[in-house]
């Protein structure tokens, strides 16, 4: 998937292999483990990626966060949409 392809609600996402989510206890914040780079995850990315299990869909991932933070489902979207294009661009995540 290219930058100039939209993202879909029915994608899947996944963590690219040797990639993923963990929480740094001594310094309180959760980061994203990569072969030879990390990225730290603000609150809001966060949140996104403790969904991705490679069996959620964005629009479930989508959802729930709408549900779970009581905010209209359009400003959660483009959020989730955005992150997860990035990651994409960056091959942390891989979409199906």
């Amino acid at each position: 998937m290219t930058a100039a392809t939209l993202l879909a609600e029915t994608c899947v996402p996944r963590f690219a292999r040797g990639t993923r989510l963990q929480y740094d206890r001594v310094r309180e914040q959760w980061f994203v483990q990569a072969p030879e780079r990390a990225f730290l995850a603000d609150a809001v990315a966060a949140e996104i990626l403790q969904l991705v299990n490679g069996k959620r869909s964005l629009a479930k991932i989508i959802d729930q966060l709408a549900e779970k933070f009581s905010a209209p489902r359009d400003v959660i979207a483009q959020d989730v949409l955005s992150m997860t294009q990035e990651l994409a661009d960056k091959q942390v995540l891989l979409l199906a």
